[in-house]
């Protein structure tokens, strides 16, 4: 099963498109002004929700690559 590393990196504008599109894996952290990752690695189960807060994400600050 291929893993795939998800992170966000410092574009991130906390507006929260993220955590509406996939509440399963991102967060705002405890001063509303970056979104983080709960799982930074996922399977191949978990990318398509988590592909879509990618694709939605406005600054393109969501990063998702094969983990090796």
């Amino acid at each position: 099963m291929v893993k795939h590393k998800v992170y966000v990196t410092d574009e991130c504008i906390a507006c929260n498109a993220c955590v509406a599109a996939c509440e399963e894996n991102f967060y705002m952290n405890d001063d509303n002004t970056k979104a983080k990752v709960k799982k930074e690695i996922i399977d191949d189960k978990e990318l398509a929700k988590n592909q879509e807060a990618k694709d939605i994400c406005p600054v393109e600050a969501i990063k998702i690559e094969k983990a090796k």
